[in-house]
């Protein structure tokens, strides 16, 4: 408890182990808050909390989740991320080498992403009243002149595009959490995807609506867009990528993988001349190499998504009562 007390063991914790890993010239000035130089255009401010269980999973942990979580909220608007903010809710007793190999996966993240974490806050709670750590953070972006993105934008004629195959987060959480063994490991595809969608905008500002299908999946992004917009989605089957051990998992499990959580997709609704465009760029960049034109947006009075199976027929792909998995993200 003394690492949150505002004393000598915190502000040790502080610089020995955060400040030493996330060190960066806005970090180190010492401040409560900040102080920023941002390029000219609108912000973009998002904020994202992360309490996955467990801590650690294949392809990733609670630090870079949180790190390519945040950058993608801001992406999503179209904006190029500037900064990152980040607070610690630590239990007492939680290893304090758990703790320092997440604050280094949270700034090779970060590095990586090149975008810095430039405040934060560590609070420690008594043992019991929290779950090992739990990660509260900010992003703040840019949006570049002509990107106007909305889920209010969709509009019947438009294609809607995935960047790759889903549920592999969802999975790859779920068989670490029940300790269940696959033949091949599923592992979590956690990426920073602005640098896909700065690509994306270049070619084309004029994107509709760009939506990561984290919680709740592919089939819950698409309602939540279908409804805030008042229109239908048609989805194809056979066009949605889908790895083959996620879908043997989700068979198994009796899971159903357009609900699976995701990491490092994201949708793109656009004009359907823009399609071709959007998909060749998608595809020349790492995060997009399985992208795929997965449907069309309709006219429908009750705003339903709905899907054309593989053997012809037809059926609505609903809102989840409830979650698959919780504590996804």
């Amino acid at each position: 408890m003394t690492h949150g007390g505002g004393g000598r063991a915190m502000a040790e914790l502080i610089r020995d182990l955060f400040q030493r890993h996330l060190k960066n010239p806005a970090l180190d000035q010492g401040h409560d808050a900040a102080v920023l130089d941002v390029p000219p255009g609108r912000l973009v401010l998002t904020t994202d909390a992360h309490v996955i269980s467990p801590l650690f999973f294949p392809g990733g942990d609670i630090g870079s989740l949180s790190v390519h979580g945040t950058l993608n909220d801001v992406a999503m608007a179209g904006a190029r991320p500037v900064s990152l903010t980040a607070s610690f809710i630590l239990e007492e007793g939680f290893p304090l080498g758990d703790l320092e190999r997440i604050a280094m996966s949270m700034a090779r993240a970060a590095e990586e992403a090149g975008v810095p974490v430039v405040a934060g806050d560590t609070k420690v709670v008594e043992r019991g009243k929290g779950d090992g750590v739990f990660i509260s953070t900010a992003g703040l972006g840019v949006l570049p002149e002509g990107v106007a993105i909305s889920p209010a934008s969709a509009r019947p004629g438009q294609a809607v595009l995935l960047s790759g195959p889903i549920g592999d987060h969802g999975v790859a959480i779920l068989s670490k959490r029940e300790n269940l063994e696959f033949e091949t490991e599923i592992r979590s595809d956690s990426a920073a995807l602005h640098g896909l969608v700065a690509n994306m905008t270049d070619a084309v500002p004029g994107i509709a609506v760009l939506r990561d299908p984290t919680r709740g999946g592919l089939a819950t992004a698409l309602n939540e867009i279908a409804q805030v917009s008042g229109v239908g989605v048609v989805l194809e089957e056979d066009a949605i990528p889908l790895r083959p051990g996620v879908a043997a998992a989700c068979e198994l499990l009796g899971l159903d993988p357009l609900y699976a959580a995701n990491e490092g997709k994201l949708i793109c609704i656009c004009e359907a001349s823009d399609a071709d465009t959007l998909l060749a760029v998608m595809r020349a960049h790492p995060l997009g190499s399985e992208s795929a034109r997965i449907g069309f947006v309709v006219e429908d009075a009750g705003h339903l998504v709905v899907m054309r199976t593989g053997f012809g027929g037809e059926r609505v792909v609903d809102w989840l009562s409830g979650e698959q998995l919780p504590r996804i993200c």
